[in-house]
């Protein structure tokens, strides 16, 4: 672009300046802006040209052009030449004091090309300035101001020429009477005193390394003597302030003789002025500087403002900040600053004022002077050194407190005090504890407000700051290596830390891990050295127990896990490699589930399988025996969580299970069931558990304790012939009696197969039913507890289904079958018959489907029994609970139904035969035809499954006619036209398997498909429609279709039926 088009671009671009959008004011700017930074001297020019040629232009559009002739000047001023920086300043100098009026926007906009210029060429820029000053006549305002930020934009600049400005303002300091103008002579001065400083600390860098701090000292004495004595009791706040921002520099430059003078009257000037300012900020800041001034020159006086000067600011620590405000906030910084200055120069006097403060107990008082504390223990370090002990003691009350804004400047100051060697000296092992105690609050119990600033509350509450704090600690601060392991180790077992057991261990981790790279002598534990710390068993019971909740806590699972494995080496040498294989892949499983998806009880065998190929690592008989005694002391701590207690009952039961030694098994089951809380049903499951798992590999003795138990005195007191008379008393035994109960089908559950059934009448059973019924003056008594019912069916369906799975179940003869179906059917028929409440009924049939499957068959009258019994037991319910009524009564309601197909399945499987099976349909016969339309759909929908199930394993050796077939044809039939439409498809399902049975009978394959059965299952969804004409058009159908295969067929000889596979 030529030099003449581009004049031209800037002309034009300028002329637009004046236009009335302010959008495009903005545009113009930035365009100019932009032209700049390609041509910086060319726009300038252009700029400067158009302000002089346009004098007449109002105000808000000459500062719209000077400010972007800054924004050019802030990027490209050392490219400009002497005789434009001239031109520029002149310019700028001209505009800025063309009124002496105050026109902020136009005057800060010319001072701001004046500073960015400055940065550059500070020699003319001064030159420029120091004209503009004329002695005895007060300066313009904006002179003043350009003075003020030249000092801070380019200190080593402007230092050489404060004499001559300090020279020709001084003389008329008296003469200011304006506010707004002694304002801005404060600001100057303030500036300069900066930029002095500024000077004086880096005279390395500096042009003229010879000047000193005397330089400026009679003059800046001279200023503060009209600044302190006379403006600052103005009753202008604006104006106070503004000087008590001055004086703070200032106080550096003053002469020391003269600052000690001063000291006396200028610190309690300064206080003074809190109860007057509501914003304090600027006050803080200057006291703090005025207290460094005083210290850098040994003051002797400031001993004697001590008093007053800690009460005040420590009444400024202890405000409460309420208010997102940045002045307010960084009040509290600078009076913090102050404290340091204080704790620097007279530790003793100050711990002396601050430590008593710790044992009040006004909230504001103690934490205010916890942030204290916590400050001087960071910024005063040296000084604090020979203190700590004092410090650690006057901590004694503050941990003691509930209130939650202490407990987080408590924690705060632990924070502190792990990074400065407090926790290494006696007492600081109260403080690790104290953390973790908060580690330890539940999450829930803390009703947080907002603070300032915060978006989520629940990351300033004390439990959370708590958990940052150890992890920090553990993790960055290398001195509270050794301080911490193992000593965090003995929080893992006691109860009272368990919601801390995530933050724990992996804090844990991380230190052990450390340790590991130290070298095996630093990461071993000597546990005789130790002697609080928990020992390998306990930490090895506790790490797995509290892993079968493994989403709790934060997910304090995965955490234990990775402990467990990195703590190897201190549990059993022979650990190592199998751990290092396996618990990843524990791990890896939890990621792939969620709190929601995760199956419990795989999960928990997963983790004792774990345990189980543990304990054959180890194969130390003496090693499992004191990890069994250590899991059986644990048990109480768990009494509040009882699905983990369940899962260390089955701990306790595996590692029995390894023990070699019969004496001990024997004592810890005994043990086991003198203490066992038999009110708990989850603890009554676990203890149950237990006895089972043992019995794998310990059923002699298993049973034989059990039977010991019932025998000792223990038992014999608590199950007394008076106690039944005792309601609290009868339940308690009722308890006991569940108990034993389970153990024994636990036991038949888990026992070797191969051993199991010379047990199962003589001791499992007997001992079963003497538990269940009580013999009062040889009267049988049996009990009403619905509890003890289930206990005994579920216990006996756990035997028949170990009977069953037997390999010798075909050989087995089961004496006992037909009572224990009989006691089955009592406990069925003593159920209401119009509701569903307990899963006793589901129970019971599922233990009558194993019954049925073993020697010897039931009778034909207790088969029918049976099955009278079972579904009169079940069709009469009201209709199912739909899912709003309750999730758990509607999955009742399913699980008890598929009890009773799975019984009736079995039943007809005992005789596959079309005999059979009309016995079967004969029993549904009369709620086939029911007035109730619920009992019509459960019977058509068990019929349909019965004949599927007759159909799928229908053998057929001969070719016979099936006599019942017409018969059950007009007895579904008619059904498909019900008033239900669920019923209709079911009846035509029935028909369908009926019409196949028929097929099946004549001799065609099973993989033959007829065209007229096959044409009914297409008319199934007319069978739901709505329209009534669709319906009848689909029931006559129905009736033209199956009659079809009723014609008379001969038969040459019987049909042979072989059982279903």
């Amino acid at each position: 672009m030529t030099e003449s088009s581009m004049k031209k671009l800037a002309s034009t671009l300028l002329d637009a300046i004046t236009d009335k959008d302010p959008l495009v004011q903005e545009q113009v700017c930035s365009a100019l802006c932009s032209l700049g930074e390609v041509r910086p001297v060319e726009t300038l020019r252009a700029c400067e040209e158009y302000l002089r040629q346009h004098d007449k232009l109002a105000h808000p559009y000459r500062a719209a052009v000077l400010r972007a002739m800054e924004r050019v000047l802030s990027s490209r001023a050392s490219e400009l030449d002497k005789d434009t920086a001239s031109t520029i300043i002149l310019l700028a100098s001209s505009e800025m004091t063309k009124t002496k009026d105050l026109v902020w926007d136009w005057q800060q906009a010319a001072s701001g090309v004046l500073v960015a210029v400055g940065r550059q060429f500070i020699s003319k820029v001064m030159e420029e300035l120091l004209r503009r000053l004329h002695p005895g006549t007060l300066p313009h305002c904006a002179v003043l101001h350009t003075l003020a930020s030249l000092s801070v934009a380019n200190a080593f600049g402007v230092v050489p020429f404060l004499p001559s400005v300090l020279s020709s303002l001084l003389p008329v300091l008296g003469v200011a009477k304006q506010d707004t103008v002694r304002v801005a002579f404060c600001s100057a001065l303030q500036r300069f005193s900066e930029g002095a400083l500024e000077y004086l600390a880096n005279l390395d860098r500096a042009p003229d390394p010879t000047v000193r701090k005397d330089a400026f000292a009679t003059d800046i004495f001279s200023a503060y003597d009209v600044l302190f004595h006379q403006w600052l009791q103005s009753r202008e706040a604006k104006l106070r302030l503004a000087v008590v921002e001055a004086l703070g520099p200032m106080s550096h430059l003053l002469p020391s003789e003269r600052l000690e003078e001063q000291l006396p009257k200028l610190l309690p000037g300064i206080l003074a002025l809190y109860k007057k300012h509501a914003e304090t900020f600027y006050l803080s800041k200057s006291l703090g500087q005025i207290l460094e001034a005083a210290v850098s020159v040994g003051s002797r006086t400031l001993e004697t403002q001590l008093d007053a000067l800690l009460a005040a600011l420590h009444s400024q620590i202890c405000v409460p900040v309420e208010s997102s405000s940045p002045l307010v906030m960084s009040n509290q910084k600078e009076v913090l600053r102050c404290f340091t200055v204080l704790a620097c120069s007279s530790p003793d006097r100050l711990l002396a004022f601050l430590l008593p403060r710790l044992d009040t107990s006004n909230e504001r008082t103690r934490v205010g002077t916890l942030q204290v504390v916590r400050h001087v223990i960071n910024s005063a370090a040296a000084q604090m050194e020979d203190k700590k002990p004092f410090i650690l003691s006057s901590m004694r009350l503050p941990l003691l407190d509930t209130n939650s804004k202490v407990k987080r400047a408590v924690v705060q100051v632990i924070s502190a005090m792990a990074h400065h060697g407090y926790l290494e000296q006696p007492g600081g092992e109260a403080m690790i504890e104290y953390i973790v105690q908060q580690c330890a609050l539940p999450p829930e119990q803390e009703p947080e407000k907002p603070g300032p600033g915060s978006k989520d509350p629940k990351a300033d509450s004390v439990r959370a700051i708590s958990v940052r704090t150890l992890y920090l600690v553990s993790t960055t601060v290398d001195r509270m290596s050794h301080v911490l392991w193992p000593y965090l180790l003995q929080f893992l077992t006691p109860v009272r830390f368990t919601g801390a057991l995530t933050p724990l261990c992996r804090s844990l981790v991380h230190l052990a891990q450390k340790r590991q790279e130290a070298g095996a002598d630093a990461f071993l534990i000597q546990y005789d050295a130790h002697a609080s710390l928990p020992s390998p068993y306990a930490v090895t019971g506790r790490l797995l127990v509290v892993s079968s909740s493994p989403y709790l806590g934060d997910g304090r699972g995965a955490a234990a896990l990775r402990l467990l494995s990195v703590l190897h080496p201190n549990i059993h040498p022979l650990l190592g490699q199998h751990w290092e294989t396996t618990v990843p892949l524990l791990l890896g499983y939890l990621d792939e589930h969620t709190e929601e998806t995760l199956p419990q009880e795989e999960w928990e065998e997963k983790l004792l399988m774990f345990l189980r190929d543990t304990l054959a690592i180890i194969s130390d008989n003496a090693w499992i025996c004191q990890l069994s005694l250590e899991l059986c002391r644990q048990l109480p701590c768990y009494d509040e969580a009882p699905q983990e207690k369940n899962f260390l009952y089955k701990c306790i039961g595996t590692t029995l299970g390894a023990a070699s030694s019969k004496e001990v098994v024997r004592k810890h089951l005994q043990e086991l069931l003198e203490t066992a809380r038999y009110q708990e049903e989850a603890e009554r499951e676990g203890l149950a558990c237990c006895f089972g798992i043992c019995a794998i590999s310990h059923l002699e003795d298993t049973l034989a304790q059990l039977e010991d138990f019932v025998r000792s005195e223990v038992f014999r007191k608590s199950i007394g012939i008076l106690n039944i008379f005792k309601d609290r008393s009868e339940n308690e035994v009722e308890k006991v009696k569940s108990a034993l109960i389970l153990c024994y089908g636990h036991v038949a559950a888990r026992a070797p197969r191969e051993l199991v059934l010379a047990k199962v009448e003589s001791d499992i059973l007997r001992n079963i039913g003497q538990h269940f019924s009580t013999k009062v003056l040889g009267i049988k008594v049996e009990t009403k507890d619905p509890a003890l019912k289930l206990c005994l069916v579920q216990s006996v369906c756990m035997v028949s289904r170990a009977i069953c799975s037997s390999t010798q179940a075909g050989s087995f003869h089961f004496t006992r079958k037909a009572e224990l179906v009989a006691q089955m059917m009592e406990f069925i028929r003593a159920e209401p018959p119009d509701s569903l409440r307990t899963p006793i009924r589901k129970k019971a049939m599922l233990t009558c489907t194993y019954l049925v499957s073993v020697e010897p068959a039931l009778d034909e009258q207790a088969r029918a029994d049976v099955i009278h019994g079972c579904l009169h037991s079940i069709m009469a319910l009201l209709p199912e609970p739909k899912e709003e009524d309750g999730g758990c009564q509607k999955s009742l309601y399913l699980e008890t139904l598929h009890a009773l197909e799975d019984l009736l399945t079995s039943l007809l499987q005992r005789n596959m035969t079309p005999q059979g099976l009309q016995i079967m349909i004969e029993h549904l016969s009369p709620w086939i035809k029911s007035p109730r339309g619920h009992e019509r759909a459960r019977a058509l929908g068990l019929s349909a499954l019965l004949l599927r199930y007759f159909l799928e394993h229908l053998r057929v050796s001969a070719l016979v006619p099936f006599h019942n077939l017409g018969l059950l044809i007009g007895l579904f039939s008619p059904r498909c036209a019900d008033l239900w439409p669920a019923t209709r498809q079911e009846a035509v399902d029935c028909v369908y398997s009926l019409l196949y049975l028929q097929l099946g009978y004549e001799g065609f394959s099973r993989d033959y498909r007829d065209d007229v059965a096959e044409r009914l299952l297409s008319l199934k969804d007319g069978l739901v429609h709505p329209d009534p004409a669709i319906l009848f058009h689909t029931c006559h159908s129905v009736g033209q279709r199956a009659p079809g295969r009723l014609h008379h067929r001969a038969a040459p000889s019987p049909l042979h039926w072989s059982e279903g596979a």
